[in-house]
């Protein structure tokens, strides 16, 4: 009898976690839906933010946010039964809104390191009730992460990188420690040309020929929205440095060198590659 209530008890409970797998899913970044998406879930996600540019499928996916700011009555539109966002995203108001609606509303943190990336994945397969495949596909990223980290070329020295943040020449920021972008291209063999401050602050000339970067990286929209790498030369202060002398302007997609996921060993290679290759 106890055996076969515990056998019982046994199917109980991987069917209440089989039922318990999402089946309607809205990510609200791009480094969420490639690791929904890495986990064997893309197929349940119905809506995305408009950062997510990666796998290609989920490009033609309906968008839910507008300039990243999202609305509760967006998200039940598509009567989603989770929700995964990054934290601080999302209002508590909304957050209120969902979970009246009786939808799940899952909120993670990003860590800008390697341990931070593999805790990520954990957190979003815990999150879609999928903890053992998390812990699978966390230990072949590490995997992965390591390769790449060996695999590291360098100079005499390491690269002094500026990373511009670019919507045209209206918006223009640039990164400084503790920042997604600091934290790559240190992975990467270089070093951020900025220590003053931390995150992100407005850019400017006297900041640019103070830091004297020997390379500038951007965004690949980034980098078009100014009119290319021409248009990056002709900006006040560029000549003046290293990076401009050699035109050393170096472009990425911004979903592959932010992702922090299942992706980073791919960021790490593929930076570390255009810093050796100018």
């Amino acid at each position: 009898m106890k055996k076969l209530s515990c056998l019982l008890l046994m199917i109980t409970w991987y069917l209440g976690s089989y039922a318990a797998v999402p089946k309607r899913i809205i990510t609200l970044s791009a480094a969420l839906s490639e690791t929904t998406d890495a986990l064997g879930l893309g197929k349940n996600i119905v809506a995305v933010d408009v950062t997510t540019t990666y796998p290609v499928f989920l490009t033609k996916l309906p968008k839910v946010s507008n300039n990243r700011s999202v609305s509760a009555e967006a998200l039940i539109a598509f009567a989603p039964d989770l929700v995964l966002a990054p934290e601080g995203s999302v209002s508590k108001e909304i957050q209120y809104q969902l979970k009246s609606a009786g939808i799940r509303f899952v909120s993670i943190k990003q860590e800008y390191s390697v341990n931070g990336a593999l805790k990520f994945i954990r957190q979003v397969a815990e999150a879609l009730q999928l903890a053992p495949k998390g812990e699978l596909l966390a230990r072949q990223t590490e995997l992965k992460i390591k390769q790449a980290l060996a695999g590291i070329k360098s100079g005499s020295k390491p690269a002094k990188v500026l990373f511009i943040y670019a919507r045209g020449t209206g918006v223009m920021m640039v990164a400084g420690k503790k920042s997604s972008l600091d934290a790559v291209i240190s992975l990467s063999g270089g070093k951020n040309a900025i220590n003053e401050f931390e995150d992100f602050k407005p850019y400017t000339t006297e900041a640019l020929v103070k830091a004297n970067p020997d390379v500038i990286l951007m965004f690949d929209f980034g980098l078009t929205s100014l009119g290319g790498v021409n248009g990056i030369l002709k900006m006040p202060g560029v000549a003046q440095t290293s990076a401009g002398k050699n035109k050393r302007i170096v472009q990425m997609d911004p979903a592959l060198l932010t992702n922090f996921s299942v992706r980073l060993d791919q960021a790490i290679t593929a930076l570390n590659g255009k810093l050796m290759e100018l």
